[in-house]
C-alpha cells in the first residue's frame, strides 16, 4: 500500500506542479499524508511542525545566507528535530483522550516546510491537501474500499 501511495503521490504532485505550478510539499509528501487521512492529529501536527520549521529557517535566514541547496538542507535538519520533537511535547487533552500530535514521518516536516519557505503557506498547504484527497480516492478505489492504517504497514 505504501509504495502504492508513494507512486501516486508522484502522480499527482507532478500533474499540480504542471498544470497549478505549485508543489504539494515535495514528491513524496502526498503519498505519506494520503496514508494517515484517517488521522487528522498526525496531519495538523506535521503540519505544525512544517510551519514552526519554515519560521526556524527564516529566522536562520536573517543570520546565515540561505540560498538553493543550503536552504533545503537546513528545512530537513530544522524540521527532522522539530518533528521528533512533537513525538514528546504536543500532547492535546480533547475530553475523551489525551491525543499526542506528532509528525508524520522525519523528513516529511522539512519538505513541507521547504516549499512554504519558496511557495507559500497557503498555496502549499491547499495543494498537499488536494493532492493527498485524490490519492487516498484512487487507494480506496484500487483497493475497493479496504484501507490499510499505517500503523500497520
Amino acid at each position: 500500500m505504501i509504495y502504492e501511495a508513494i507512486g501516486l503521490g508522484l502522480i499527482t504532485s507532478l500533474l499540480f506542479s504542471e498544470a497549478l505550478g505549485l508543489t504539494a510539499g515535495g514528491l513524496i509528501v502526498p503519498g505519506y499524508i494520503a496514508l494517515y487521512l484517517d488521522n487528522p492529529m498526525r496531519i495538523i501536527g506535521t503540519l505544525l511542525a512544517g510551519i514552526v520549521t519554515m519560521v526556524i529557517v527564516r529566522a536562520i535566514g536573517r543570520i546565515i545566507l540561505l540560498y538553493g541547496r543550503r536552504t533545503m538542507v537546513f528545512c530537513v535538519i530544522v524540521g527532522f528535530l522539530v518533528g521528533y520533537s512533537t513525538r514528546f511535547l504536543l500532547i492535546v487533552d480533547t475530553g475523551v483522550q489525551a491525543s499526542l500530535i506528532q509528525a508524520i514521518g522525519y523528513i516529511i516536516p522539512g519538505l513541507i516546510a521547504y516549499w512554504m519557505v519558496r511557495q507559500g503557506v497557503v498555496e502549499t498547504i491547499c495543494t498537499l491537501l488536494m493532492s493527498s484527497i485524490i490519492v487516498r480516492l484512487v487507494l480506496i478505489l484500487v483497493h475497493g474500499g479496504n484501507m490499510i492504517s499505517p500503523s500497520g504497514i
